[in-house]
Parts: structure tokens; C-alpha cells; sequence
């Protein structure tokens, strides 16, 4: 399906504005306000999604005693994996706003740096959200680039977004759109220590975007994923990036999620997995492609 890249409402793009206008809109999720508002409701209170639609946050300022550090969801198309990516999106709706939200994305086409960032804002359909700037320069340096060519056409952190406005609605939220590009462990153990580093002592929540297993019979791909969630669940990095490279499993945001997990080493925190299926769910299918939420909480004590 062709991508619409043209500014929403007839607006002219300015590049002075330095906003990274939608690229999939129309097409991983509605274009027109009413209908997304409409679709994200039904991945909420749908017969996959959490069955609640969630309410704002109290104002309860800026917490550094938040449970929820970091989570992992999906980015297909809404239909396939909005329901799967909204018990994720729930469990953040409960907790306070947090400072900015760090998005870890997949760079499926292999543009720009290895790793980058982009102090662009985000347009959707729902409005402007912007990047946390300051939090761009300190992640800008060392193995990471101020390079926005990754996000050009790039789905896996825009499709977050709506989702991440639904449930915080206002002025509120921040992102930072940081993105993965497959590579060696070392790489991304690097990279995982300079995002542990840079967002000490802030309130920042890591979202990994990746889907799991691609195009198998659902017996088959299931496989694949049980096998692939197993060391995410035990939040082992080398494990997990071992396994999926090793066994040829076709999870995309293996590198974004392994970085994520470095990030999060030597942290007291634990994953919980809050709901999995495939897009076969939403349609017959004789291959499809497998999702599941996670969650990653600090251990109660």
C-alpha cells in the first residue's frame, strides 16, 4: 500500500518546524481523527485487549518510586497487534506521567546511522508530541548520532505514538525516538550501557518496539516465540539476542529489545508477560506473524 507522507490538514511542511510528519497513517492505522480514536478504543476494549479502556493518570508530578521501568509491544498494523500492544499500554495508563518516554525502534530499511536519534517532534493524527531535546543531545554522542534519515518511512516507533497520547493526553508527554539497527551484541551491549548512563537519576520509561515471529503456521510460529520470549522473560540480553540469531528466529526488534535488556543490566527489575497472540487472530491465515506485550517492573520488595 502506498504511504501518505503529506502533511496532515493541508498543511505545508516547514522544515524549520523540525517535525517528522506521519509516514504510515492510512495505512498501520486510520488517518482521519475520529476513526483512530475509534480503532485505539476497540484495541482497548475489544475480546483481545485488556477489556478497559484507560482513564488519565492522576497529576501526581514527577515519581522517582514508579514500578514500571521499561516494556516491550508490538508495531503492526492496529487491527493485527493493537489489541496485544494495549495491555502494555494499560499497565503504563496506571502509573503517573512519566518525564519522557525513550522509544527504542527497528530500522527496518537500513537507513542512516547504526544507531540514532531524531529532535524532531512527532505528528499524528492526534496531535504534536514533543521531543524531550535536551535528552536528545545528552543520548547524541558515543555510539549514537543525531541522524533522522532512520524515521523517514519508518513504522515501528510511529505506530507507538497514538497509543502513547491516548493514554497520556496533554502536555505532558515527551519522547525520544532512538533507532536499532541490527548488529553485534557488543554493539548493542554498548549501546545499552550509554542509554543506562544517560537516563540515570530521570524518570524515564524504555519501550522497545518489536514483533516476533514472521509468515509460519501459527503452530510453528508460536514455537518461535515461546522460544524467544523465554530469555526475555529471564531478562537476559545475551541469551535472548543468542537464541533468536542462533535458531533463525524472525523476531525484528531483536536489537532494539536486546538493548533495551543491557540497559536495564545489573537493575532490580523483573519482566511479566501481559498478553501474546498473532495476526492470525484477527483473520484466517494460513501464515502469520506473532506479537506479544511485556512489561518490566522494578522487584517488589
Amino acid at each position: 500500500m502506498a504511504q501518505d507522507r503529506s502533511p496532515p490538514s493541508g498543511e505545508a511542511r516547514r522544515p524549520a518546524e523540525k517535525v517528522r510528519f506521519p509516514a504510515v497513517a492510512g495505512a498501520f492505522y486510520p488517518r482521519d481523527l475520529a476513526s483512530l480514536r475509534s480503532t485505539i478504543e476497540e484495541c482497548f476494549t475489544g475480546a483481545r485487549g485488556p477489556g478497559t479502556f484507560p482513564t488519565p493518570p492522576p497529576d501526581l508530578g514527577r515519581v522517582t518510586g514508579r514500578r514500571l521501568v521499561a516494556g516491550v509491544a508490538p508495531h503492526a498494523g492496529y487491527v493485527y497487534s493493537g489489541a496485544v500492544a494495549a495491555h502494555l499500554f494499560l499497565r503504563l495508563a496506571r502509573e503517573p506521567v512519566p518525564s519522557t518516554v525513550l522509544l527504542l525502534g527497528v530500522n527496518h530499511h537500513g537507513r542512516g546511522s547504526l544507531f540514532s536519534v531524531t529532535d524532531e517532534n512527532w505528528r499524528t493524527p492526534l496531535g504534536t508530541v514533543p521531543t524531550d531535546r535536551e535528552l536528545v543531545r545528552a543520548l547524541a554522542r558515543g555510539p549514537v548520532e543525531l541522524d533522522p534519515r532512520a524515521q523517514d518511512e519508518e513504522h515501528s516507533i510511529e505506530v507507538e505514538v497514538p497509543f502513547l497520547q491516548t493514554i497520556y493526553p496533554g502536555p505532558s508527554l515527551k519522547v525520544v525516538a532512538l533507532q536499532v539497527t541490527f548488529t553485534d551484541f557488543a554493539l548493542l551491549e554498548e549501546l545499552g550501557r550509554h542509554v543506562r548512563r544517560t537516563i540515570e537519576g530521570k524518570d524515564v520509561v524504555l519501550l522497545a518496539s518489536s514483533d516476533l515471529s514472521h509468515y509460519l503456521p501459527p503452530e510453528a510460529g508460536k514455537k518461535q516465540d515461546d522460544r524467544a520470549l523465554e530469555p526475555l522473560l529471564r531478562m537476559d540480553a545475551q541469551g535472548l539476542y543468542d537464541r533468536v540469531v542462533r535458531e533463525g528466529i524472525s523476531m525484528c526488534g531483536i536489537a532494539p529489545t536486546t538493548a533495551m535488556l543491557c540497559a536495564l543490566s545489573g537493575t532490580s527489575a523483573q519482566a511479566e508477560l501481559l498478553a501474546q497472540g498473532n495476526s492470525g487472530d484477527a483473520e484466517p491465515m494460513d501464515r502469520v506473524v506473532g506479537y506479544a506485550s511485556v512489561a518490566i517492573s522494578r522487584k517488589d520488595r
